[in-house]
């Protein structure tokens, strides 16, 4: 006689699969630049979900600069990616199998699926997107881990007051692009540092931003100086390196400088670069802060919320930029560290 939990089991869970796996697993520490062959890219069955898990097609990956890092063996936020294991990363998908009666075929779920185009995982973790109220790829922006790493990294941490002025640099990025979003929501000056005239064109002109400084024609204290004459009151970094530096000669009393990444440093061979101008927060009794999102777990919804209702009211915008193809994964992933994405870099799949 069947148990109920059995009745269940057979109920959720789709006809059996002869589905094939394909995805990208590392297979050796990159130095440098990230390479095709640091990861072999293979095939397998498709695994049934066992009790309480769900297989899900991917249908979209985040690509995104701390990736990066989660290939190198170091102590981290997060541990790193084992050699031969499938490279971790966030996703969306469809459930097309499931051992879950809170997740049935046919929902759309976000997790942290790796680079694969199935993946049979628990549900503990997922959660359910609706692609009538926002498309798919919104979901791994400003919808999403990208969106609330703005409004976190901002709020919490640089805790902007109006009138005063935020600088972020990597602006026409995916965080960087909510950041001064945020920023003008809130009363702020917000003033972006981007690498070309097309994107400073389109965070002044498409985004709001009130300045923009093109790091790759214009000198960038100068442009601080000009944009930000009373000084920096919060700087958002997302890069290091010499513009971290910069940003540090021009704070304003009582200044929040806010350490979101380093994209410049994290394929540097030689030792990361840190701030020569550290003595500026002495001088300027300012203040310097690393944070990581997933801290602010319990608080997801909140910030879920207030996002969503910013978009709806059009107070923000977002843009993603899709590139095609799981196969194209390890070049896809290097446009972040040559400055060739503008907004939220998503891989379909």
């Amino acid at each position: 006689m069947l148990t109920m939990d059995v009745v269940q089991l057979r109920f959720y869970v789709a006809a059996p699969m002869a589905l094939i796996n394909h995805r990208f697993q590392l297979t050796s520490r990159p130095v440098g630049l990230v390479k095709r062959s640091d990861f072999t890219y293979s095939e397998a069955p498709v695994a049934d979900p066992g009790e309480g898990e769900v297989t899900v097609k991917v249908r979209y990956l985040s690509l995104d600069p701390a990736m990066r890092g989660w290939m190198n063996d170091a102590k981290s936020y997060v541990p790193p990616v084992g050699l031969g294991e499938v490279m971790r990363a966030q996703g969306i998908g469809e459930v097309i199998a499931s051992a879950d009666p809170k997740f049935p075929v046919g929902e759309q779920v976000l997790g942290l699926f790796g680079v694969q185009e199935y993946a049979t995982l628990k549900t503990k973790g997922l959660r359910k997107v609706d692609p009538k109220a926002a498309p798919l790829p919104v979901y791994l922006s400003v919808l999403g881990m990208t969106g609330m790493t703005a409004y976190f990294g901002l709020l919490d941490v640089g805790q902007p007051k109006p009138g005063e002025t935020v600088v972020v640099s990597g602006a026409a990025g995916a965080t960087g692009m909510v950041v001064g979003q945020i920023a003008k929501i809130k009363g702020c000056r917000a003033v972006g540092i981007a690498g070309g005239s097309e994107k400073c064109d389109y965070l002044v002109k498409e985004l709001g931003f009130d300045a923009a400084i093109d790091y790759k024609s214009q000198d960038v204290k100068a442009g601080l100086k000009a944009n930000a004459p009373d000084g920096i009151h919060v700087y958002f970094d997302n890069v290091g390196g010499d513009i971290l530096d910069a940003a540090l000669s021009k704070l304003a009393r009582h200044a929040r400088v806010v350490i979101c990444g380093a994209v410049s440093q994290y394929n540097t061979t030689e030792g990361a670069k840190g701030p020569a101008n550290y003595l500026s927060l002495l001088i300027n009794r300012a203040r310097m802060e690393g944070f990581i999102v997933f801290d602010y777990a319990e608080r997801y919804g909140e910030a879920a919320r207030e996002l969503a209702g910013w978009v709806a009211a059009g107070k923000l915008k977002s843009r993603e930029q899709i590139v095609k193809g799981l196969d194209t994964f390890p070049e896809s992933l290097l446009k972040l560290f040559r400055g060739e994405n503008t907004g939220k870099l998503v891989l379909e799949v």
